[in-house]
């Protein structure tokens, strides 16, 4: 599906877009469903964006499928979201082979269940090589927690590698809320973010370019002075990325 070219500024091509895809579960209830049947209706709109992710100059995309503070809900849910994940990366992961992308998973593994661990560990291996897209599926993920490991593991070994991935570009939250809910803080901290209120099941092709579209009439100025002629001090080209305060 043709969806059309985005003009993006060089400095940000390919982009990092990392999406909350809420909405699932009130999806669900307002069609008097269970929660579960949202979060399986989801796992179709990550089909879609990752489909459409390459057209629209995305080089990086990040999914929050499952927080820790997620694990407060109900265990059937818990456990269905888990589960969607697996049926996810098992059915896609050939597809994502063929298609050159890339797919690795953020988040402890320690509690997942014996089957999602092994689903993400043969998606990793299956896809190492796959250099259109880089697929991040954040699962038993915490920002805080990553942050707070870095930090500590800095204390036992400074300089040493702790770090985080590349800086987001556009944060997407779907669903009407309106919060990072504890995702990539850290790499969030010159993102554009945007909101809307398209339940995750809905969000589509068309959602994704008009996101890209938006992100790309906004002047990035990373803590700079706007490029606008005749404003004292302004910058006269666009302003880059700030260095990053740890090593990639």
């Amino acid at each position: 599906m043709a969806i059309g070219f985005v003009a993006r500024s060089p400095l940000h091509a390919p982009l990092h877009v990392a999406i909350v895809p809420d909405g699932n579960g009130r999806w669900a209830v307002a069609r008097g469903l269970a929660r579960c049947e949202g979060h399986r209706a989801g796992v179709e709109a990550v089909r879609r964006v990752v489909r459409a992710a390459p057209e629209l100059g995305i080089g990086v995309l990040t999914i929050h499928a499952l927080s820790c503070d997620n694990r407060r809900r109900p265990e059937p849910e818990v456990l269905s979201i888990l589960a969607c994940v697996r049926a996810f990366l098992e059915l896609e992961t050939p597809a994502c082979v063929q298609g050159g992308v890339r797919v690795t998973v953020l988040g402890s593994r320690e509690r997942l269940p014996a089957d999602v661990r092994s689903a993400i560990e043969e998606a990793e291996r299956a896809t190492a090589s796959g250099t259109r897209l880089h697929l991040r599926l954040a699962v038993d993920y915490s920002a805080r927690r990553s942050i707070l490991a870095a930090f500590l593991g800095a204390l036992v070994a400074p300089g040493g590698p702790a770090c985080f991935e590349s800086d987001v570009d556009l944060l997407i939250r779907t669903g009407g809320e309106q919060r990072l809910g504890d995702f990539l803080l850290w790499e969030c901290a010159y993102a554009e973010l945007l909101f809307v209120g398209t339940p995750w099941p809905e969000f589509g092709e068309r959602d994704l370019a008009a996101a890209v579209a938006e992100f790309a009439r906004r002047e990035r100025r990373f803590g700079g002075l706007s490029a606008s002629p005749g404003e004292t001090g302004a910058a006269t080209s666009p302003v880059p990325r700030p260095p990053s305060l740890v090593t990639p």
